[in-house]
């Protein structure tokens, strides 16, 4: 992923709360590729790319669960009052 990819990523696993770190893979190339690793430190940090998108997928699935067959309910909408005399 570039910078942009990165910085939109990183906005998204905060959100969710998923420690992980996105950082450049070379740093000494910030414009180059990114990835997402378990630490800040680029001399022991190992990248967990797949564990993040496990995660990312496990949270989703907590907060939107599958319901086969059935349409989620509308969100919105209007309530009619009876006529008032």
């Amino acid at each position: 992923m570039d910078a942009e990819e990165a910085r939109r990523t990183d906005a998204k696993l905060r959100r969710m709360g998923i420690p992980w770190v996105v950082a450049p893979v070379d740093p000494e190339a910030p414009a180059g590729n990114w990835g997402v690793y378990d630490s800040t430190e680029p001399a022991t940090r190992q990248p967990i790319t797949p564990h993040a998108l496990e995660d990312v997928l496990a949270k989703l699935r907590v907060t939107r669960p599958e319901t086969p067959g059935r349409r989620p309910a509308p969100t919105r909408g209007f309530v009619l009052l009876p006529k008032q005399n």
